[in-house]
């Protein structure tokens, strides 16, 4: 069990916070409104978000298992269908999958400290800063080296268990993560280009809101909080009981916003302020920041942190990814922790040299469509099973849980509350994710 409620919390928003905070929500915050789309993406958080967390959070609690045992046990206890099982089964499987293709992006950012501590960005122009990449990705014997490195760092933080491994490295990681923004932040602040920054994702912008910006905001509401996964679940089976779920999971989505915001703050004055355009993804976090940082006085200094802030992210991520697999084997075969860790981290490995493969000698191979192998993992875990998970999770607690489970966990005493959650758990949440989980499969 987690030793504080706010361990807890460390470890959700470590679990929230990862490299779609950092490239992807800063980006399309100033290409979809700005400050329309930062006020309609709070809304399906507070709408979507939070109580697909708070179901997870629950469901994890009363179980006090891992997600398998835990949708086995829920099953069991209020008669229902066996299919809810699923869930659990799904939530493993899809952070198996993220997990071996996560790593291989997170071993990016490991490089990439090393290359901006060099200096290798220097005065570079921007033909040469994407020749850097370009290169980096055309190796795949470099790719594997980093993609190594960084799962060896996570199977030895699971492998040390809860309080030794999950705690000890959030208790770091996550302080050292906020302190590090803050220094980035507050280094934009002094750069030529913050008020234009400021402006590309705070000016309210109306006309720039469509339908599509709606179901944006939606998915990256639901994915942010690392819904769906079973991650939650299994955190939420180590919560202290006194704790209240309501105020923990908003803290939680609270934080996971301020980072996102954040590092919207740090990134996009020092790119205005070089005269380079935001580009979306891996261009903005690889080719765009190195060059900025290397057009910059101190920029070795300050581009060194930021590719530390992006590795912390990853980490505390991956971490969560493979907790509900390593607690459902530990559960079932008694086996020790560290072996079972070692074990799944080497499959994850395995599986995740088709995607080192897919960004040079598998770059022509397709297997889902046009997508290569790194492509279609990605499409098969983030664009169909998490949606379809977090819809399940959210019509489970909405509708199959018996009412006093679920008041008991959450503290809801009034009708009206209980009103409430069947509204926003059982049919708001459950349709949001749907609209995620179509515009996904029809692109």
């Amino acid at each position: 069990m987690w030793s504080s409620r706010w361990l807890f919390v460390l470890a959700a928003a470590g679990s929230a916070v990862g490299l779609g905070n950092i490239w992807k929500f800063p980006y399309i915050t100033g290409e979809n409104g700005g400050g329309a789309f930062v006020l309609i993406y709070l809304a399906c958080v507070a709408l979507i978000g939070v109580p697909i967390m708070m179901a997870e959070v629950l469901i994890g609690r009363e179980g006090r298992q891992s997600p398998i045992n835990t949708m086995r046990l829920m099953v069991q206890q209020h008669r229902a269908s066996p299919a809810w099982v699923l869930i659990g089964w799904m939530g493993v499987l899809a952070g198996f999958l993220i997990l071996s293709y996560y790593t291989v992006v997170a071993g990016w950012a490991l490089n990439y400290i090393w290359q901006m501590a060099s200096g290798r960005f220097v005065d570079v122009s921007g033909p040469e800063a994407g020749a850097i990449f370009d290169t980096f990705l055309a190796s795949p014997w470099q790719l594997l080296f980093w993609h190594t490195l960084f799962m060896m760092a996570t199977i030895y933080i699971v492998a040390r268990g809860v309080l030794k491994g999950l705690e000890a490295a959030i208790r770091w990681f996550m302080p050292l993560l906020f302190v590090l923004l803050f220094v980035l932040v507050g280094y934009a602040v002094t750069t030529d280009g913050f008020a234009q920054g400021f402006e590309f994702m705070f000016a309210f912008h109306w006309e720039d809101v469509t339908a599509n910006t709606v179901l944006i905001a939606l998915g990256q509401a639901f994915f942010t909080l690392s819904l769906g996964m079973g991650a939650i679940m299994a955190y939420g089976a180590y919560v202290p009981s006194n704790a209240s779920i309501a105020g923990t999971v908003g803290i939680i989505a609270l934080l996971d916003t301020l980072v996102a915001i954040g590092a919207g703050l740090a990134i996009f004055p020092i790119v205005f302020a070089n005269g380079l355009e935001p580009g979306q993804g891996p261009g903005l976090m690889f080719v765009t920041i190195p060059l900025a940082f290397g057009q910059m006085p101190l920029g070795v200094l300050f581009g060194t942190v930021f590719f530390v802030l992006v590795s912390f992210a990853a980490i505390t991520s991956a971490i969560s990814l493979s907790e509900p697999a390593l607690a459902y084997l530990v559960e079932e075969y008694n086996a020790k922790r560290a072996r079972v860790a070692v074990s799944f981290g080497v499959l994850s490995w395995f599986l995740g040299i088709g995607s080192v493969l897919s960004f040079n000698a598998w770059a022509d191979l397709h297997f889902l469509g046009e997508r290569t192998f790194f492509d279609t993992v990605d499409h098969i875990s983030q664009n169909v099973m998490l949606p379809l998970g977090g819809m399940l999770i959210a019509l489970f607690a909405g509708w199959v849980l018996p009412r006093t489970v679920v008041g008991a966990q959450l503290g809801l005493q009034r009708a009206w509350t209980n009103v409430l959650w069947k509204i926003l758990c059982g049919v708001l949440a459950p349709l949001g994710v749907l609209a995620v989980f179509a515009g996904s499969l029809l692109g």
